[in-house]
């Protein structure tokens, strides 16, 4: 299973859901890797701890592989880091990716992290990947690769209409690159279950047939402390209550495998 957690809106905690449930996934005894592919490096951070020059290349080492050439050229080799977490290992992200960008699109290198993840599917059991907050190269690239696609969504009107047109993005792509792509469902985050207006969108999307799962994420500052501790809710306080929707959501994503 090769899943994509995208939305081209920030702030709507797309790698805090990457991260998280890949969490879930390696303490749920699954062989899995994240990989991150946003040049800001959050989920890097996140389930590593390191900064700056710190950070190992990883997957911006190997998209400088397809772009080398000669007989003695390194192709298609990604280095992938052991978190200190069970059966959790991530390939890093560097600033150096939003340097790569043009170089790729220019190359068309468009399908090679799709041939990546075919080989390292051979040793994992789940692949989560984390993109940045746009549609660039690199989501794109990652949206072809995958076979599952999660969307986060943090019930405001900004969020409502920039989901619309994600969508529509999404099926194209799909017709054109990857049919074989599922929109696994919308991931409602940061949900504040008292406020009027949360719910009132939340229900009119649900009314209007869009994919909306029955989980919805609370809105915590333990969330906060997750990601200054680096480490994940299952591993910094399994019973706290956002910790149990994202073992809940997890559960509701592999009743579908």
């Amino acid at each position: 299973m090769r899943r994509v957690v995208f939305n081209q809106k920030g702030g709507v905690g797309k790698s805090s859901i990457a991260c998280n449930l890949a969490a879930v996934s390696a303490a749920e005894g699954y062989r899995t890797l994240l990989i991150d592919l946003d040049a800001q490096a959050n989920s890097t951070h996140y389930l590593t701890g390191l900064t700056g020059d710190d950070i190992p290349v990883g997957i911006a080492d190997f998209f400088k592989q397809t772009l080398a050439s000669g007989p003695f050229a390194k192709k298609g080799k990604v280095d992938i880091y052991e978190t200190p977490f069970d059966n959790l290992h991530v390939v890093t992200a560097t600033a150096e990716l939003a340097e790569l960008q043009p170089k790729l699109e220019q190359k068309h290198k468009i399908n090679k992290l799709r041939k990546l993840l075919e080989e390292l599917a051979e040793d994992y059991d789940r692949i989560y990947l984390d993109t940045p907050p746009a549609l660039n190269f690199y989501t794109v690239s990652a949206l072809i690769a995958a076979d599952r696609v999660l969307i986060p969504f943090d019930c405001d009107s900004f969020s409502r209409q920039a989901l619309y047109g994600l969508m529509r993005e999404i099926e194209e792509l799909k017709e054109d690159h990857n049919e074989d792509l599922e929109v696994e469902g919308i991931v409602v985050n940061q949900f504040q279950p008292r406020a009027a207006l949360p719910q009132q969108l939340l229900d009119e999307l649900i009314a209007e047939g869009l994919p909306v799962l029955p989980v919805n994420l609370m809105s915590s500052v333990k969330m906060r402390e997750s990601h200054q501790a680096c480490k994940p809710l299952v591993f910094l306080d399994p019973r706290h209550k956002l910790s149990q929707q994202f073992l809940e959501l997890h559960q509701l994503l592999e009743s579908d495998e």
